[in-house]
């Protein structure tokens, strides 16, 4: 766990909602505050790193002429992981510019690069809010942009990184399409 100083984490909260808030996928914004309020829900005593890396963790999604492609990859999972790494390293430049200290960096760019994957105990709690908040508040937006397959698939890969106790959480969540509340 790392220490940052007020100001700093201030200012890098600030630079990422700046971004997310720009992206052109509309539940961005929200999820990227939504998986903030499900680490604190899962964790409150997350600390200042976690709290950035779950605000940031998707933030190259919203830069357009930095934002990795789909069709680039042969798997889901190989797009994931650019993805992740992706979003890591933008952050990196944000917490440079803002004056953060190298271990906090560090620890952020760890954090945002496993969000995908989990690994140890606080990668695993930031994977967690973000899956569960993908079931939250992204999953009508995909299905009307994806459709029905597309959407059944990324369940089954979503539902796969929850633990029991998120997949008991997302269990509760009610949808106003039929179609994608019947997928659950």
């Amino acid at each position: 766990m790392s220490v940052i100083r007020k100001e700093s984490y201030s200012r890098i909260k600030k630079r990422i909602e700046k971004i997310v808030s720009g992206s052109a996928v509309p539940e961005d914004s929200i999820h990227s505050q939504n998986t903030l309020e499900w680490l604190i829900k899962l964790s409150p005593e997350a600390d200042e790193a976690l709290e950035i890396a779950a605000l940031g963790h998707d933030i190259e999604r919203a830069i357009k002429e930095r934002k990795v492609k789909r069709s680039d990859y042969s798997s889901y999972d190989e797009f994931k992981r650019a993805h992740a790494l992706n979003s890591a390293k933008i952050l990196k430049e944000i917490m440079i510019e803002c004056d953060a200290a190298e271990e906090f960096i560090e620890d952020v760019c760890s954090l945002a690069n496993h969000h995908e994957t989990g690994g140890n105990e606080r990668a695993d709690l930031l994977k967690e809010a973000d899956a569960i908040s993908f079931f939250d508040v992204n999953l009508p937006g995909y299905f009307n942009r994806s459709g029905i397959e597309a959407t059944r698939k990324r369940c089954l890969w979503g539902l796969k990184r929850l633990s029991k106790k998120g997949r008991k959480i997302i269990a509760n969540f009610k949808y106003e399409d039929e179609e994608l509340a019947r997928i659950f």
